[in-house]
């Protein structure tokens, strides 16, 4: 048994509570961690549940009907209760949890169960007609009650995904200092340097697994937003907890502010950044090194650190950096490349043919475009046996400049040169699809309307099933909307996006687009690595990933168009790449999670967080 008198902690914490004249709790809290921790001392942490995080309290072992305790500092009561969004279930408290917990005249009389709570914050929701004020709700409901946040979330995901994350985010963190409430994570700033490791640990979390970062300098496809960029990591985490199932508690989002070189910004009396210019050269590097050596001291080996949003030139390097010494992952570079390569994948299902027999023309030469080439290169290694620089010649980009022809390499940057071929020099996009006569176009150039008319009927014209991706975000940056390239086509496009489109009618046929989302990808490859306990994040996973998504769409869903599964069954899918994810990781040696279960798939559902309230004490 736990004792209070061998346990330091406990002891302090005792005397902490006493002092401040707490009602009944540390008899219930000494007997509560007895039963929960079933004799084992607190500082064990080999148990762990609910995504692989430490769950000292038991709250996610427990089922759905067992009684927990809703630990705070202490066990929180009253008014204090209600002001912690982990355990307030507002109208929900049942009689005897009021009475228990002091909950008698703070709330009104009447008991409202969450599936009705639901409904009810659903209706309200709907009678937004502005995104922007969706938006604003459903983050004041997490900052509430974080339980039904999810739940709403989960069981709403097709219509509440765009909300929370692109394209509604994107304006969100335009406004981001006029909507500002209160920080939802950490702010890394130059003003931090030397101390990062002090800024961390004032974090109240301390079993965190996942961290997503960003610099602020390219927010989708709006550029450099600074510090406002926060709105990113905090949507996408929101994500990992919903689609992939990581405790909300195991999740940090963080900005680091060098400044922004965004003018509208530094002239904006509501901006909450550094007003100044971008630090970059020795100055940034070295704020990153002590950001990602304080995250592992801090943190451990284990914890998954998401590179987001980060310019093209930063990215890639930081990725080439510390892919071998820290488990860290672009999801502009890798997670667009992988949730890509499964729609290509599936899409050649309806087109017909192999990987290898396809050729592949991008505009766009950044991160997201070289990435998504890259793995197509290796998927199409893979399966030809071939070298992986015979499979790059398959795959043609155009940039800003044009075609990336070899007369062009010794100008080019470093992560473009790979790709370019021998050709005559092409300055606009229309000449390169005449020329290379393409049959999957993928637009990764964050600039809209670049698929024009011409474009399209050109792909159209030497394509009997024109495979057209325009993956750039948010909607308004979109290379073509769904309905220019099924109605340009005449019907016969297989049409992706990055943002989401409505269905389309055309000749008396519905068409729905696909949405080539990073988050069928970014969750499940999330709880892969942690419920594997991996090190390290190789591109064999990735592989495994964009595989275990395309498996996932049916002859029902080709039969519709489609080339993605629905969103509705999301957690379903993520369990699934989450599985693949990690069996590779254990085929690889990176693993650390032994024994390896015999059943990664239920052993993947079974570390899902749920967010069905919990019955109290």
């Amino acid at each position: 048994m736990l004792s209070v008198k061998r346990h330091p902690f406990l002891l302090s914490l005792q005397k902490l509570l006493l002092g401040r004249g707490e009602r009944r709790v540390f008899a219930l809290m000494e007997s509560t961690t007895n039963t929960m921790v079933n004799g084992s001392d607190l500082d064990n942490n080999n148990a762990a549940g609910g995504g692989g995080v430490v769950d000292v309290y038991g709250e996610d072992f427990a089922t759905e009907d067992q009684l927990i305790t809703p630990w705070t500092v202490s066990v929180a009561s009253g008014y204090t209760l209600l002001r912690d969004p982990r355990h307030n279930k507002g109208l929900a408290f049942t009689e005897n949890e009021r009475d228990a917990h002091y909950l008698r005249g703070l709330l009104p009389p009447a008991l409202m169960n969450q599936e009705l709570q639901e409904k009810r914050l659903m209706h309200n929701l709907r009678q937004y007609k502005v995104p922007l004020q969706r938006y604003v709700a459903m983050m004041d409901l997490q900052e509430r009650n974080e339980r039904l946040f999810y739940k709403l979330l989960i069981d709403n995901v097709e219509e509440l995904l765009p909300v929370v994350y692109t394209p509604t985010v994107g304006e969100a963190c335009q406004k981001y200092g006029s909507i500002f409430r209160r920080p939802q994570g950490l702010y890394i700033s130059l003003k931090e340097k030397g101390k990062i490791l002090e800024v961390l640990k004032n974090w109240p979390e301390r079993n965190i697994q996942v961290i997503v970062v960003t610099d602020g300098e390219r927010i989708l496809g709006l550029g450099d937003l600074g510090c406002q960029g926060m709105g990113i990591p905090v949507g996408k985490l929101s994500l990992y907890t919903a689609l992939g199932g990581l405790r909300p508690s195991a999740c940090l989002p963080i900005t680091i502010d060098v400044g922004t070189n965004n003018e509208q910004l530094l002239n904006d009396e509501f901006y909450i950044g550094l007003r100044q210019k971008r630090a970059t050269g020795q100055e940034y590097a070295e704020l990153l090194q002590e950001f990602m050596t304080a995250v592992k001291q801090n943190y451990g080996e284990k914890v998954l650190i998401q590179f987001e949003d980060f310019a093209n030139h930063n990215a890639f390097e930081l990725l080439s950096k510390y892919s071998s010494s820290h488990l860290v992952f672009n999801d502009d570079i890798q997670g667009t490349a992988s949730v890509v390569l499964a729609g290509i994948l599936s899409a050649l299902k309806l087109v017909g043919g192999s990987l290898a027999d396809q050729t592949f023309l991008f505009l766009g030469a950044g991160e997201a475009g070289t990435g998504i080439a890259e793995l197509i290169a290796l998927e199409m290694s893979k399966q030809t046996k071939a070298p992986i620089e015979e499979a790059r010649k398959k795959i043609w980009l155009v940039d800003s400049k044009g075609l990336i022809v070899s007369s062009r390499k010794e100008s080019l940057q470093h992560f473009k040169k790979p790709w370019a071929h021998e050709h005559a020099p092409i300055k606009s996009l229309l000449d390169a699809v005449k020329a290379i006569k393409p049959t999957m176009l993928m637009g990764t150039s964050g600039v809209g309307k670049t698929f024009t008319k011409e474009v399209v009927e050109a792909m159209a014209s030497f394509n009997e099933k024109p495979v057209i991706f325009a993956l750039s975000n948010p909607t308004s940056q979109s290379e073509c909307t769904a309905e220019e390239a099924y109605t340009w086509s005449k019907g016969r496009a297989i049409f992706a996006s990055g943002s989401p489109f409505d269905p389309v009618e055309y000749n008396g046929k519905v068409f729905v687009p696909g949405q080539g989302n990073n988050a069928y990808i970014f969750p499940g490859l999330g709880l892969g690595l942690i419920i594997s306990g991996a090190i390290r994040v190789r591109d064999e996973m990735l592989l495994a990933a964009s595989e275990a998504l395309a498996a996932q769409v049916t002859q029902e869903h080709f039969d519709k168009g489609l080339i993605y599964p629905p969103f509705t069954n999301i957690r379903k899918i993520s369990a699934h790449i989450a599985a693949k994810v990690a069996a590779k990781a254990y085929d690889l040696g990176l693993a650390s999670r032994l024994p390896r279960p015999k059943d990664l798939v239920s052993y993947a559902e079974s570390c899902m967080y749920s967010p069905m309230y919990r019955s109290y004490r």
